[in-house]
C-alpha cells in the first residue's frame, strides 16, 4: 500500500505492507483524508521535542475491511466510518481510569495518538469509529479532527456558563478549524464575530453565518467600540498575536478558549497580571473532543447544519505541495486527499 512517512524530517511516499488489525482494531481502507494544520507542523518540525520520524495524517473516512479479535462488538466489515477521535488520544484509551470515566479519554495515562491516515489502509481502535450515513460524503473527512476540535471548543462554552445568545469571537474564523466553529456556534445560537485577515476571507466568514466579520487589524477598536467586547474568545489562530487578540477582546468575566497549537518558535503566552486581574477572565485549553461529540457532529452534518469548505483536493503524491500551499494560506477551508493510491 502507499503511505506517507516522515523520516528524519523529510516526507516520503513509501510502499508498505498492508497491516493486520490487532485486538479491538478494525482495518479501515481510507477513502479520504483531511490535511490538518498540525500535520504541517509535524512535517516541518515546528514543535520542539516531537520526533521527526513517523506516520502522518489523522483525519479519515473509509470502509471497514477486516476485524481483529473483539472489534466485532463495535463495527462490522463493510461499514463506512469516520475516525471519531483523530489525533491526540485517538488510537487507544483504557476506559477505566479516572480520566476516561470522566469523559476525558485524551488524558488517559495509557492513551496513544492516532496517526497514519495518509495511507491506503490503517488499523484503528474500533471504539473510536463512528458509522456514517450516505448523505455525508468523503470530502467531510476533516470533521474527524478539525470539525471535532471546533465542536468540542464550542461545547466548552456551555461548561463555563457562556450560554447561547451571548456574543463570542472566533479568531482565525476563515481557517480550517475556525470555519467549523462559526457554523457550529451560529447553529447553537451564539452571536458570532468572526475575525480574520483579507477581504476574501472576511466575505467567506460572513457567508458561514457570522453576525459580523472583522479584520484582525481593526478588531480591538471595532469589537470594543461597537460590541463592548465578547463573552468568550475561541482562538484558532496558530500565532501568538491571535492569542493576545483573543484575550484583549474579552469583557470582564470572559472566557478565553485556546484551541490552536502554535509553533514553538512563536514563544509563550504572555499575560499582564494586572490585566488578568482586571478582567477576571477564565482561561482554558480545548483539544479534540469525544467519540460522543463526533456522533453529535455527524448528526449536525447530516442535517446540513455543518459543512466542510474544501479549498483543495489532491492525491497522496501531492501532499508536500499541499503542505506548502497550506503554509502560504493558498486556499480557504480545508484540503482533502481523495486519492490515497496516487
Amino acid at each position: 500500500m502507499k503511505a506517507a512517512r516522515l523520516e528524519e524530517g523529510t516526507l516520503h511516499i513509501r510502499d508498505l505492507p498492508v497491516p493486520d488489525p490487532g485486538p479491538d482494531q478494525a482495518l479501515v481502507r481510507i477513502t479520504a483524508s483531511g490535511v490538518c494544520h498540525s500535520d504541517l507542523h509535524l512535517a516541518r518540525g515546528d514543535w520542539l521535542g516531537i520526533p521527526g520520524t513517523g506516520s502522518l495524517g489523522h483525519e479519515g473516512i473509509g470502509i471497514v475491511e477486516a476485524l481483529g479479535p473483539g472489534a466485532e462488538r463495535y463495527v462490522a466489515v463493510g461499514d463506512r466510518v469516520i475516525l471519531g477521535l483523530g489525533g491526540a488520544g485517538g488510537a487507544y484509551w483504557c476506559g477505566a481510569c479516572e480520566y476516561c470515566l470522566a469523559g476525558e479519554t485524551r488524558l488517559c495515562n495509557h492513551t496513544e495518538a492516532l496517526m497514519g491516515t495518509f495511507a491506503e489502509y490503517l488499523p484503528v481502535f474500533a471504539p473510536a469509529l463512528v458509522p456514517l450515513p450516505d448523505s455525508i460524503g468523503d470530502l467531510e473527512a476533516p470533521l474527524a479532527c478539525g470539525g471535532l476540535t471546533a465542536y468540542g471548543a464550542v461545547k466548552k462554552m456551555l461548561d463555563h456558563h457562556v450560554t447561547p445568545g451571548r456574543r463570542i469571537a472566533v479568531i482565525g474564523a476563515a481557517g480550517g478549524l475556525g470555519h467549523y466553529a462559526v457554523q457550529i456556534a451560529s447553529n447553537f445560537g451564539y452571536e458570532v464575530i468572526g475575525i480574520d485577515v483579507g477581504a476574501d476571507r472576511l466575505a467567506f466568514v460572513e457567508s458561514l453565518g457570522a453576525t459580523a466579520a472583522v479584520s484582525a487589524d481593526d478588531a480591538r477598536e471595532v469589537v470594543m467600540r461597537d460590541f463592548g467586547g465578547v463573552d468568550a474568545a475561541l482562538v484558532f489562530s496558530a500565532k501568538m498575536a491571535g492569542f493576545q487578540l483573543g484575550f484583549d477582546l474579552l469583557r470582564k468575566g470572559g472566557l478565553f478558549v485556546a484551541v490552536a497549537l502554535p509553533a514553538t518558535s512563536e514563544g509563550n503566552i504572555q499575560i499582564n497580571p494586572f490585566a488578568f486581574f482586571a478582567k477576571g477572565a477564565t482561561l482554558i485549553y480545548s483539544a479534540v473532543g469525544t467519540v460522543q461529540d463526533m456522533r453529535e457532529l455527524v448528526a449536525l452534518a447530516a442535517a446540513g447544519k455543518v459543512k466542510t469548505h474544501v479549498g483543495r483536493e489532491g492525491a497522496l503524491s501531492e501532499l508536500d505541495t499541499i503542505f506548502e500551499e497550506l503554509q502560504a494560506g493558498g486556499y480557504l477551508g480545508r484540503a482533502v486527499i481523495t486519492d490515497l493510491a496516487g
